[in-house]
């Protein structure tokens, strides 16, 4: 296969060396033309974007233009790391960020993701990939920072499917058995092709069960973009890992604060979270019990066989004892896998595999959203997705509404194609998964994602729109992610708040909310949706994975002033950027880096037509129950509420007034919610940041003032 790939454009640079966590510069590649350039890591980008994230967006916001089209050549993938990836004294460090303009939502998209890519690319000698133009024909870009080569290669025989590409490009670019560790590889597969629900797969080479494993950059269709590009897969390879490869400023610090980190995984984790025995799906049962799992399109937070998809049942299946990290020196160790599953379905049926996962994500969406409660279909249904190139979240919530559809007389067996779509019915799950690989039939549809959906059966089947807005669980166009957020108002904030839509990383705030009731007034609210999505931001600037920061916590965490912010956690990464980069930050600084990254992200939003208060909308279902069978399923629940909360007797009224009445209160809330969070964080009533409050964080740069003058009068 390799010799009959064409090089299309070979480019050379010097190695260098990365100093405190930066190498100062960046790579551009432009597959239209085939221009391979480095350019300059100004001062400016680290003092107002960090890395990751941050530079992702800057580059994309001078990479783009106002009208820039998910499609359009000009459309770019960023692919960049962050000052701490890359260490191996202390956990959760080898994350990276990809940022483009997504299908799915016509906005700025970006998604943390492990493997090794990320730190691959820094040790190869830059701090962010920027890929942009289209090319004719599958091509292969290779970063080979062993010899300080960029190549640009047709590659005509190798597989699409990740499943297959990657084992390939591994042994293809690799030495010997022993370096095959030193190599990661970008891609995504046939059913991006077809979707605008498209991932990224990055790759590394797990050396105990001696295959290439899997981590996904899985929202907002990037995966499409990068197919519609026609690039196959990045590879970048490196001589290999060693212990101070970013050069830090205080080594010392960074070995002791990963030494209580590992401390407490050794010894709380079993305990704890377990994610040594069982990743997040640890998460299935606690949300079952805490009626916040998502049953059947989010209807419902609970299941009686949720139990035959939980940790106890995947504990059984998932490889135990060994070190199941996504980056070197990880000691959470929750990258679980399913090794020796034979593939039931499909063109690799009869195939042996490793399933990457399931996450817990993955559990929702693809079972208990979908009413299949079945681990061989979650295995199989997680293998064809991640080898297809379909992030497991949208694809299951999509589903979920489709069947909801289905179920209300919208959609019937010749509008799909003659499958009955039930809940629970895993084969037509499956069936509408590997049509979208063929590009074909309704898996195109459900590949289209909800909010596209919604308008195809409001226009051509004559639904109702009002109802498909309230069950179609997306915002901006975005799928939720796998929480129910019903009784937590801080939760609906959270996800339909987000700058890129509903997705869990921004903000979880179910517990702190519904259950510990630590944050009951909306100024308390409004407070936890300045402080958590300002605080995740800055995983996401640095390279960073969020689980180590909460997922175990001190023993003594508890007793502490803000246990929910887990303050020594927070301190162990105040310390660990310092003596990465030599900075003198503290943990108000923090918010700050976080807070200028924020804000510009929502002003990006505006350039491109969002990112106002309209936009922050939530589908009703978020936040109450929709349908008859929905309220009465919690009917002693509500009626309580209706009498003690909202101040109206439930007694002699049906079940519609009821419904309406709940709906009313509850919106009222949301709108309230908006007001506050606004406030709070330094933006008009209708969601806009003002030029104070830019100036105040030192990010009213001329460009960004210029977006937001407009609204502001």
């Amino acid at each position: 296969m390799k010799a009959k790939h064409k090089l299309l454009k070979e480019y050379s640079y010097k190695l260098g060396e990365i100093y405190r966590g930066y190498t100062n510069r960046t790579l551009y590649v432009n597959i239209s033309d085939n221009t391979i350039k480095e350019k300059l890591v100004t001062e400016l980008m680290k003092e107002k974007f960090i890395g990751g994230k941050g530079f992702g967006l800057w580059l994309l916001w001078n990479g783009t233009k106002d009208d820039t089209k998910w499609n359009d050549p000009e459309n770019e993938i960023i692919i960049a790391p962050g000052p701490i990836a890359g260490i191996t004294q202390y956990s959760g460090a080898g994350k990276s960020l990809v940022v483009s303009i997504s299908p799915t939502t016509d906005s700025v998209m970006d998604c943390n993701v492990g493997g090794f890519f990320g730190p691959f690319l820094k040790f190869s000698g830059f701090d962010a990939l920027e890929i942009q133009g289209k090319a004719e024909k599958d091509i292969i870009i290779i970063i080979e920072g062993t010899k300080g080569t960029v190549r640009i290669e047709e590659a005509p025989e190798e597989a699409v499917d990740s499943y297959i590409l990657v084992e390939q490009l591994t042994e293809m670019y690799a030495d010997d058995e022993t370096d095959k560790r030193n190599i990661s590889v970008i891609s995504s597969g046939k059913a991006a092709e077809h979707s605008l629900i498209g991932m990224l797969n990055f790759s590394w080479y797990d050396v105990k069960r001696k295959t290439c494993r899997l981590k996904q950059a899985g929202r907002g269709g990037i995966g499409t973009v990068f197919r519609d590009k026609h690039i196959k897969a990045v590879v970048a390879k490196v001589s290999g890992v060693k212990g101070d490869m970013n050069h830090v400023f205080d080594m010392q610090e960074i070995r002791e604060r990963g030494r209580r980190f590992g401390k407490e995984m050794r010894e709380l984790d079993d305990s704890q979270a377990r994610m040594r025995q069982v990743g997040t799906a640890h998460l299935v049962e606690i949300m079952n019990d805490y009626d916040l799992l998502p049953v059947h399109n989010f209807k419902f937070g609970s299941h009686p066989d949720a139990h035959k998809i939980d940790s106890k049942v995947l504990k059984t299946r998932f490889t135990q004892g060994m070190p199941d990290g996504c980056w070197l020196g990880c000691l959470m160790s929750c990258c679980k896998a399913v090794e020796g599953y034979e593939v039931k379905t499909g063109p690799y049926k009869g195939q042996i595999v490793t399933v990457d996962g399931p996450e817990y994500e993955t559990i929702g969406a693809l079972g208990s959203c979908c009413g299949i409660f079945d681990p061989e279909h979650l295995f199989e249904c997680n293998f064809y997705c991640d080898t297809y190139g379909i992030d497991t979240i949208s694809f299951g919530t999509a589903i979920a509404f489709a069947v909801e559809c289905y179920e209300n007389g919208i959609l019937n067996e010749e509008r799909t194609g003659g499958l009955r779509l039930n809940f629970g019915n895993s084969d037509a799950a499956m069936e509408l998964l590997h049509q979208m690989a063929r590009g074909e039939g309704f898996g195109v549809v459900v590949g289209s994602g909800v909010r596209k959906m919604k308008e195809k059966f409001a226009k051509e089947y004559g639904a109702d729109p009002k109802f498909l807005q309230d069950i179609g669980m997306e915002n901006k166009g975005l799928e939720y992610s796998q929480y129910v957020s019903k009784e937590s108002l801080a939760q609906q904030g959270g996800y339909a708040m987000t700058n890129k839509g509903p997705q869990h990383d921004e903000a979880w705030l179910i517990f702190m909310d519904m259950v510990n009731k630590q944050i009951p007034t909306f100024k308390d609210k409004a407070e936890a949706l300045y402080y958590f999505p300002m605080f995740r931001t800055w995983f996401g600037l640095m390279g960073l994975c969020k689980l180590p920061w909460n997922d175990v916590e001190p023993e003594d965490n508890a007793e502490s002033d803000e246990p929910a912010k887990v303050p020594e956690h927070v301190d162990n990464y105040v310390t660990i950027f310092n003596a990465v980069t030599g900075k003198d930050i503290d943990k108000h600084e923090l918010i700050r880096q976080s807070e200028r990254v924020y804000n510009f992200q929502r002003i990006f939003n505006l350039r491109k037509g969002f990112g106002k208060r309209e936009d922050d909308a939530q589908p009703y279902r978020a936040a109450g129950p929709v349908t008859v069978e929905e309220y009465e399923s919690r009917k002693e629940r509500y009626d309580k509420q209706m009498k003690e909360i909202i101040g109206v007797e439930p007694e002699g009224k049906s079940t519609e007034e009821k419904i309406a009445i709940t709906r009313k209160y509850r919106e009222g809330a949301y709108e309230k919610l908006l007001d506050a969070v606004y406030e709070r964080r330094g933006w008009t009533k209708n969601g806009i940041p003002t030029i104070e409050h830019l100036k105040e964080i030192s990010m009213d740069l001329p460009g960004l003032i210029e977006v937001v003058k407009p609204y502001l009068k």
